[in-house]
């Protein structure tokens, strides 16, 4: 089914508009668009030279909010491919003056366009749709087509934080990491019953959290050999 736009979307925008970095590349073609190169100049955005971590989906963002409010020290660029999603995390960012945290809408297929080589280091994909049709497997945000992006502009030392409910996706991220040069550390599959105390929920996560539902967490660096 799909979204009905949302009321006063073109002016909710532009209210957040100071928030979202404009895509320059009119290239709508992902196959082509990816040999164009518009780099973001991160320390003209925030101002500063810290580092900088990436949510990849982040839906109507109370994960990278509360993320960027316990990490004044970090940079956090969120992403999602629809503006109809995107306009609510960027007035909740918004709402809450948070000065370190700017949005694109975008798809991850087109990070290479706009994030410079070894320049992210941390990407966070928290509950991606698991596509578990047949067919759809290149689709998955863990698939070896996006962790081939993912190599290219994380940064040295630069790890890859994944959480999901569903158990199907979770072993299928744990194969793909594995068999193309990520090391995993820090797996869990009850999250909330392991003791760690710095968990930030996503929406997502709250919900299935009051189901009782358990959430399953890895951690992924680049093994040396993949360097």
């Amino acid at each position: 089914m799909r979204m009905r736009r949302k009321h006063n979307l073109d002016e909710r925008l532009e209210a957040v508009s100071d928030l979202i970095i404009e895509r320059t590349i009119d290239d709508l073609n992902m196959k082509t668009s990816v040999d164009k190169k518009d780099y973001i100049d991160f320390k003209e955005v925030f101002g500063n030279n810290n580092p900088v971590q990436l949510e990849i989906g982040c839906g109507k963002g109370r994960f990278i909010s509360s993320l960027a409010k316990s990490s004044p020290n970090v940079n956090f660029i969120a992403i999602e491919m629809l503006s109809n999603v995107i306009v609510e995390a960027c007035e909740r960012a918004k709402k809450e003056e948070l000065k370190n945290v700017r949005f694109m809408i975008l798809r991850a297929e087109c990070l290479q366009s706009y994030f410079p080589p070894h320049s992210v280091s941390r990407i966070y994909i928290n509950f991606p749709t698991p596509l578990p049709q047949k067919g759809y497997e290149k689709q998955r945000l863990t698939n070896k087509k996006f962790l081939d992006i993912y190599k290219d502009i994380l940064a040295k030392g630069g790890e890859i934080y994944h959480k999901t409910d569903n158990m199907g996706m979770f072993e299928y991220s744990i194969c793909e990491l594995s068999q193309n040069g990520f090391a995993l550390k820090n797996v869990t599959l009850d999250l909330h019953h392991c003791g760690c105390k710095d968990n930030i929920m996503t929406e997502h996560e709250h919900k299935y959290t009051e189901m009782d539902m358990p959430i399953y967490k890895l951690e992924a660096y680049l093994a040396e050999s993949a360097k």
